[in-house]
């Protein structure tokens, strides 16, 4: 039975023998479907889907289960909802878990535009870190340590392809109009709620999910704003935020009709209590007003919500 591998370096050089002097047979390319015919050490001889044959070093292949996993993660993820957009900021792997040790194939190179579905985060881990000495004072038990965790951007990219990569290697896309009231935290998700005419120029107005600017943190996030376009003043202002959420990617926006109000942009978050269950929460805009919409037998908490702000 044939054994099938996949390449995973962004290209390799096929090689007549397995010596320092060689004639090159030709080129496999980042994602391309190899046969494997035999192998020599860290070397495997290998055969193209064009039938073009040499040695290559066996790192830069991955088995066929590996791929499957790949194609396994596309199917699973194709509906979805999209939480951002995002630039590679480096050339970078697309790993099939999130973890640098985790399996990879496909590479992004710097630049490429990706859309982010999922968080995750993973322990840091650091290729050829020295564990610290011992604590040398006795009389003092040593601190346990907490291992350093990351960040992970489950996206997928222009070719279909879905997978992980670390999370500061992609910056997001964010509006500049919007991104500039930040406030110091990290914006996670947007969305386009709808939008306002001034004039005759079309203008949306946004809902962002924001976190605390560090990795790890137990929550995807803390924090959403809804952005309105005011028409008289011709500028955004926060027409809703509230703190303090304990949020789970993925929001979801869509559109839903109140009887008289009409048609309206609806989203819903889920947040987790403190006992770790997940729960809905559906909000509606009637713009500038953002209302909580309860299911029936939901009571509404006490409120968050801060009064509309301007930004001058």
């Amino acid at each position: 039975m044939q054994e099938i591998a996949y390449v995973s370096a962004p290209q390799a050089i096929l090689r007549d023998r397995v010596s320092a002097v060689f004639t090159k047979t030709g080129v496999v390319k980042n994602g391309d479907r190899v046969q494997i015919l035999e192998r020599e050490k860290r070397f495997a001889r290998v055969r193209t889907a064009s039938g073009v044959e040499g040695w290559m070093e066996q790192r830069s292949l991955v088995p066929e289960s590996v791929y499957q996993g790949f194609q396994q993660l596309a199917q699973q993820q194709q509906n979805a909802p999209v939480q951002a957009a995002g630039t590679t900021r480096n050339d970078t792997n697309i790993h099939l878990e999130p973890g640098r040790e985790t399996e990879h194939l496909y590479q992004l190179n710097q630049g490429s535009k990706v859309v982010i579905l999922k968080r995750a985060t993973a322990e840091k881990t650091v290729p050829g870190a020295v564990a610290k000495p011992a604590n040398p004072n006795k009389n003092e038990s040593p601190k346990p340590t907490t291992p350093a965790m990351e960040d992970w951007w489950l996206i997928r990219d222009p070719d279909g392809r879905v997978g992980w990569v670390l999370a500061r290697m992609v910056d997001m896309d964010v509006p500049l109009e919007i991104a500039q009231y930040a406030e110091g935290q990290r914006p996670v998700a947007f969305f386009v709620l709808d939008q306002v005419a001034d004039g005759d120029k079309k203008v949306p107005q946004y809902l962002v999910a924001l976190s605390e600017p560090k990795d790890g943190l137990p929550f995807d996030f803390n924090q959403i704003r809804v952005f309105t376009w005011n028409v008289k003043h011709h500028r955004y202002e926060t027409a809703y935020r509230e703190h303090n959420l304990n949020g789970v990617l993925p929001v979801t926006v869509s559109q839903e009709n109140f009887d008289k109000e009409g048609m309206l942009p609806v989203f819903v978050l889920s947040v987790t209590d403190d006992n770790g269950n997940i729960s809905e929460r559906k909000y509606k805009m009637n713009s500038p007003i953002v209302r909580r919409v309860l299911a029936p037998g939901e009571v509404k908490e006490p409120s968050t919500l801060r009064k509309k702000s301007r930004h001058h």
